[in-house]
């Protein structure tokens, strides 16, 4: 964890949600929530379709009331809707909007107009460029992908210089590349003490920026906590290894408590182990002159683990299953 996210830095946190509640009507949105993001830390907000995930970021953006909890906001009671509270909060919930006859550089202008800021045209352009959208700037927006538009709200979100951003489904419709640049992008962010809470889908890329995740299902908090407490706390990940010799690695593996091996249904080896089981068979394969063609991760941690939060598997199932029905379960259920 980045040591912002220690709270080294003083006591006042980005985010400090307690005994949040928010009902429609007789369904209960959200339930009961804590929710605490210190300066410096990326988040990762996770949950099924419906586990309250959008109604959260709708009320820490001040878009709705909760029927019960407080919000603090960089150490400012949220009591209204919108106000000065949200000085230093950007990002965006959902898909963000633009106006499609207008350029994306237009659109940054007019935003930035509207939100009482002073952004000089060197700001523009940096937010352009730091979301790789420079070439594109003067194309309208109508002609933007989904993508590209995603990389607009987060250039928006940028010109609010904030100390606070929550990103609701940043990466969607973006490409590989696109997606490792938002993710380097919000690591540059932390780095320099801003909290980022990051809402999304695609749990390996959250893996690769989160110091901690928050993982909620029908509107609670059923798991909460930092990602190497989560990686110790995970069943097994799965794995697909190809070796020169798979018979002879079979039967090392074998011999090693906690592993669970077999043959894989498209040729060499599916192994569901914990990371530090892994490390013992690749030195064992070693060890005995076997020459590892390819290994592959198939489930991660983050992800067995959401699997056992959220699906018909809890943690200890999961732990019995062999590694090709770990994967097939896991990978059915995404």
């Amino acid at each position: 964890m980045r040591p912002h996210a220690l709270g080294i830095f003083g006591a006042v946190q980005a985010v400090r949600g307690t005994g949040l509640v928010k009902r429609f009507g007789a369904t209960t949105a959200v339930d009961g929530l804590d929710i605490t993001i210190a300066p410096g830390e990326v988040r990762g907000l996770l949950g099924p379709n419906g586990a309250g995930k959008t109604t959260l970021l709708r009320m820490l953006f001040g878009l709705i009331r909760p029927d019960g909890g407080t919000v603090e906001l960089l150490g400012q009671t949220l009591d209204h809707l919108g106000g000065d509270v949200l000085a230093g909060v950007g990002g965006f919930v959902e898909e963000p909007a633009f106006y499609p006859y207008l350029s994306g550089r237009s659109n940054l202008r007019l935003l930035a107009r509207l939100d009482g800021q002073l952004a000089r045209a060197e700001e523009i352009e940096l937010a352009l460029g730091r979301v790789d959208l420079a070439r594109r700037a003067d194309d309208r927006v109508s002609g933007y992908s989904t993508g590209m538009r995603q990389r607009l709200g987060l250039a928006a979100a940028l010109l609010r210089r904030p100390r606070l951003l929550l990103l609701d489904e940043p990466t969607s419709g973006l490409d590989p590349a696109g997606t490792r640049a938002v993710a380097t992008l919000v690591r540059e962010l932390a780095a320099d003490g801003v909290a980022v809470l990051l809402s999304s889908h695609q749990i390996g890329e959250l893996e690769k920026v989160c110091d901690s995740y928050t993982v909620l299902r029908q509107g609670r908090a059923v798991w909460d906590g930092s990602a190497a407490e989560l990686e110790t706390q995970a069943p097994g990940s799965a794995y697909s290894l190809y070796t020169s010799d798979d018979a002879h690695a079979l039967e090392l593996a074998s011999a090693i408590p906690r592993i669970r091996i077999q043959p894989a249904s498209r040729g060499g080896l599916a192994v569901a182990a914990r990371p530090e089981q892994m490390d013992e068979l690749v030195a064992a394969l070693g060890d005995a002159r076997i020459l590892i063609r390819r290994l592959e991760l198939v489930v991660s941690p983050l992800e067995s683990m959401f699997f056992a939060l959220t699906g018909e598997h809890d943690a200890a199932a999961l732990d019995t299953l062999g590694p090709q029905q770990l994967a097939d379960a896991i990978l059915a259920g995404a």
